[in-house]
């Protein structure tokens, strides 16, 4: 018959149940804890060990070396210079009697610029032809005199000696009378440049003189501050823009090199322009070497004085192999490359660089187009050392 489950009854069996289940709860606490401590530690040996792995063999990311372009564009800096630049000055004293171009205008060869008027020069050139014409008459008398005197000589008429005399006395009036005329073609050349001539097409920039200003040869016109010329002039239907290559580039720009000119004043539109020449020498202080060049500015659009860029095609016949840039060691024995081996090596070897692409450089030597060269290698890569490529790539 079963009895009742009364409290009193249930009390022990509860008892007898938290005494079974406590060893277990502190069982688990234990095993949680431990797991807590041993989880991260075990986590940080696999991450340990990885990196370990890695170190021992890194993994590079190689790129292979490509043939370099045939042409590549140099910019270079330059000033807008006239073909042609002139100052004009008086070659004959007196006074501005009329002048006839300003600044602006548009002149051609041999225009009069300005009239000088010589009042003092005129009067030398008539009294000047004046003494070619006495010199002239006495020349003609002394040679016609030598003439009889010579035939009389033949007839024994008068003696060797006066003869003589006759002959040496034309002789003398024939040097005063090509004195004479020396003398009158230096007065008319004076008065010729009475008149002020442009030697070229041209543009005048500059006048420095008015009505009435005394002007002498060579000398200030008469205006304070001026420096002696009359007018200055520009040829600008063609401009020379002079650029400094460095040393370089310098063989690569001859004669036939293309070249065309930008300008800030018209954005987007190139000049075709042509290299003329150059100085065929490198300048000791800066490396570099002068070129002249020519463009055709027929429209006006450029002008003298201004700032231009000349991009110039480079061409070469032996293009060499190109890298980028950020697989380059730079070490105290020179540039050097990390090449990866079939062994999964490395080897250093150093190479000479040629042209300068920016994010890429030319080597003339040192690698081949099969290497596997390592992009941006670390500062302390060494010879030998065993890696891992990731990936090639073509750079």
């Amino acid at each position: 018959m079963n009895t009742p489950d009364t409290p009193s009854r249930r009390r022990p069996m509860l008892k007898m149940m938290l005494q079974m289940r406590l060893p277990m709860a502190l069982a688990s606490i234990a095993a949680a804890l431990l797991a807590i401590g041993i989880v991260p530690r075990l986590a940080a040996s696999t991450a340990l060990t990885k990196q370990a792995d890695a170190q021992r063999e890194p993994i590079v990311a190689v790129v292979a070396p490509r043939r370099a372009p045939g042409s590549q564009e140099l910019l270079l800096p330059g000033s807008v210079m006239p073909y042609a630049d002139a100052s004009i000055y008086a070659r004959t004293s007196g006074y501005i009697q009329h002048w006839y171009t300003d600044i602006g205008a548009k002149v051609k060869t041999g225009q009069t610029l300005a009239d000088i008027e010589t009042p003092e020069l005129d009067a030398q050139l008539k009294q000047a032809r004046a003494d070619e014409a006495a010199a002239q008459a006495n020349y003609d008398y002394a040679a016609s005199t030598a003439k009889r005197w010579q035939t009389m000589l033949q007839t024994q008429s008068v003696s060797q000696q006066d003869a003589e005399t006759k002959t040496s006395d034309m002789q003398a009036k024939r040097a005063a009378l090509e004195a004479a005329q020396a003398n009158v073609a230096r007065l008319t050349e004076l008065v010729s440049y009475e008149k002020v001539t442009a030697p070229f097409d041209g543009v005048i920039t500059t006048r420095n003189v008015d009505v009435g200003a005394l002007v002498t040869a060579g000398g200030s016109p008469g205006l304070a501050g001026n420096p002696g010329e009359l007018f200055h002039i520009e040829q600008t239907d063609k401009l020379r823009i002079f650029v400094n290559v460095p040393q370089d580039d310098s063989a690569y720009v001859t004669a036939g090199t293309q070249v065309y000119l930008t300008t800030q004043q018209y954005p987007g539109r190139r000049f075709p322009a042509t290299v003329a020449r150059s100085a065929d020498a490198i300048d000791p202080v800066s490396r570099t070497l002068r070129v002249e060049i020519d463009v055709d500015n027929r429209d006006g659009a450029l002008m003298p004085g201004a700032y231009a860029q000349a991009h110039l095609a480079l061409q070469t016949t032996r293009p060499a192999l190109d890298l980028p840039v950020s697989a380059l060691l730079f070490r105290p024995d020179g540039v050097t490359v990390a090449v990866v081996g079939s062994d999964g090596k490395v080897r250093l070897k150093q190479v000479t660089i040629g042209r300068d692409f920016g994010t890429y450089v030319e080597v003339a030597d040192g690698v081949s187009e099969g290497d596997r060269v390592v992009d941006n290698p670390g500062d302390a890569i060494v010879e030998g050392e065993a890696v891992r490529v990731a990936a090639a790539k073509q750079s």
